[in-house]
């Protein structure tokens, strides 16, 4: 399923959509085939009371999961942000240090941008990089440790760097972290039993005009489809089309090409 990321928005969802749709529709056929509207009206007032307790329910479970996955991508979104912030600012400092200390880690710099633009962030979208996968980023910290900082007349400066350097490491982590950081299954478990269970309620509510009964099916699979396929793709941040930016990455990119 996780093809669907890399088309256009809109003809994944068209796509889940027609799929869910045709699948309720079949349910709903057959269950009226079966059973008339005159027999499923039996059950329409107990039936309306406990279909309004469950969907409040499942409602409340899927706002939750909306919440928590729109706050994961939005941590990963500003993790990469600050990330590029703070190389970028490194970058900068790194301009006081005397010869060749400054331009050796102003290369590393540069090294560890072209590295998480063209390398991390589309592994982190198969689940394969881990803390300790990086090369670029522990060679940097390496020429910050392995420089004397006697020379340096700015004392306070390369303190701060250092400081800026392990924020550096920090935002890493939390980007990983983030791509990382996925729905669990048994959650997944309830919300697509949920939605099953919410659109098959709908099938026993026996309504005269058929056509309207299809039309309400309708809506409700493909209001709910919509928002089980937005959770899972808040769920991958780092993946297809609607994936956080590495534009920021980018701009730093050019300007340390600039010097």
């Amino acid at each position: 399923m996780q093809f669907l990321l890399n088309l256009p928005t809109g003809i994944s969802f068209l796509i889940v959509s027609t799929i869910t749709t045709a699948v309720a529709l079949g349910g709903l056929h057959l269950v009226r085939k079966k059973y008339p509207a005159e027999v499923l009206k039996e059950n329409h007032e107990v039936a309306a009371i406990i279909f309004n307790a469950f969907g409040l329910f499942y409602g409340v479970m899927v706002a939750f999961v909306v919440f928590v996955t729109w706050s994961g991508y939005d941590d990963a979104t500003k993790s990469l942000q600050m990330e590029a912030s703070e190389a970028i600012d490194i970058f900068h400092s790194a301009k006081a240090f005397p010869d060749p200390a400054n331009k050796i880690i102003q290369q590393g710099l540069r090294d560890y941008a072209a590295s998480v633009y063209n390398d991390e962030v589309k592994i982190i979208s198969q689940g394969e990089i881990s803390l300790y996968s990086g090369g670029v980023h522990s060679k940097l910290i390496s020429l910050f440790y392995q420089m004397d900082e006697n020379p340096i007349p700015n004392r306070e400066l390369y303190a701060e760097t250092l400081r800026r350097l392990n924020n550096l490491a920090q935002y890493r982590r939390l980007r990983i972290f983030a791509g990382n950081n996925t729905v669990p299954s048994v959650i997944w478990l309830v919300l697509l039993v949920g939605g099953v269970i919410t659109v098959s309620y709908t099938y026993f509510f026996g309504m005269k005009n058929i056509k309207a009964q299809y039309m309400i099916t309708t809506a409700l699979t493909v209001t709910i489809t919509l928002i089980l396929f937005l959770i899972y793709i808040l769920d991958h941040p780092f993946t297809g089309t609607s994936k956080v930016s590495a534009e920021p990455l980018k701009q730093v990119m050019e300007i340390m090409q600039k010097g």
